[in-house]
């Protein structure tokens, strides 16, 4: 029993990082711009929120942890709305090729916050923000003591409770509001939403840059709350990215799928870890090696199955990934 709660523990968290990467992903594909930058945008993101609480904590003589946390929220999102941005610049307005140009956005994501990174390293192999960490990592108070299920319900920081709500809110937001559709149209059929009068060129800006945003987060989550506060030149944040864009096409484009789906890709993310002890016997370090594809697998099989059945509110918007021209309209 207590495996089965230290596993759901583990993964719940480990969902919540990939859930922001895939909603920031959703709302940018729902605009027709396939980003494949999200592992950068998200490295960017996590650094700089990182790198801004590690300052304000060792140049500030009693640092507050309301500060950390805003002061990392603000840095993360202006990065990370800077990786959008010129995403959008290459591919909206000069035209770029948008798989290639995503590509070049994780190296590029990648290779700067590395480099700023040494500086924070200075020769150690890792930093830490403890005072950060702790702020959000700190659970609610009250209702996380109220033993197993308080653990498993709210045991968590707080930015895990708002990928859910945002979430939601997003769901609402796509399918219930007028902005919401137009965004929808745009993805959809540009040529059309052109000719009805919306703005295709800043639908696409905002969706990209809002997007590439909400990625950021789940990079500042990692760092800041999961990784324990701690910054070293890993690369799996970039790991991780990759898999909230599998969880795009696993959700199909749905935000509310996102949640569950998360969590699945969580519990099936550290299967290899927990089944020794749920099964009572050791198990080959091959088999744990292959456990670990099981999310991707699934995600594959998903997209067949989505790919055979050709179901209109399954497939991805019509536009996704390539270029509009106007004047070709």
């Amino acid at each position: 029993m207590s495996s089965l709660i230290a596993w759901i523990l583990r993964a719940i968290p480990f969902g919540t990082i990939i859930m922001y990467g895939a909603m920031g992903e959703i709302v940018t594909e729902k605009s027709g711009n396939l980003n494949l930058g999200v592992p950068g945008i998200m490295y960017l993101g996590g650094f700089a929120g990182f790198a801004s609480a590690f300052l304000y904590e060792n140049n500030t003589s009693n640092p507050s942890k309301l500060v950390c946390i805003l002061l990392s929220l603000v840095c993360c999102l202006i990065a990370s709305v800077l990786g959008g941005l010129i995403f959008s610049f290459l591919t909206i307005t000069l035209r770029a090729n948008q798989n290639v140009t995503g590509l070049a956005l994780t190296t590029f994501g990648m290779g700067v916050a590395n480099f700023f990174g040494v500086f924070i390293l200075n020769g150690k192999s890792y930093s830490a923000a403890p005072l950060a960490n702790s702020a959000y990592s700190a659970k609610m108070p009250g209702l996380s003591d109220l033993g197993v299920a308080g653990d498993i319900l709210f045991g968590y920081g707080f930015l895990v409770y708002l990928a859910i709500v945002i979430a939601v809110l997003l769901h609402i937001f796509l399918n219930k509001t007028r902005v919401g559709l137009n965004l929808r149209a745009v993805g959809e059929n540009p040529a059309t939403a052109d000719a009805a009068g919306i703005n295709v060129t800043r639908y696409k800006y905002i969706a990209t840059c809002v997007g590439a945003g909400l990625s950021g987060v789940g990079g500042l989550y990692y760092v800041l709350d999961y990784n324990s506060g701690i910054w070293a030149t890993t690369g799996q944040i970039e790991a991780l990215g990759w898999l909230a864009v599998a969880l795009v096409i696993f959700t199909t484009w749905r935000p509310l799928n996102a949640i569950w789906g998360a969590y699945l890709f969580g519990v099936l993310y550290w299967l290899y870890q927990f089944l020794p002890s749920l099964l009572g016997f050791t198990v080959a370090s091959y088999v744990t090696d292959l456990i670990q594809m099981v999310p991707y697998v699934v995600t594959i099989i998903v997209l067949i199955v989505t790919s055979l059945r050709k179901k209109k509110e399954n497939q991805p918007p019509a536009h996704l990934g390539l270029a509009y021209f106007r004047e070709e309209r």
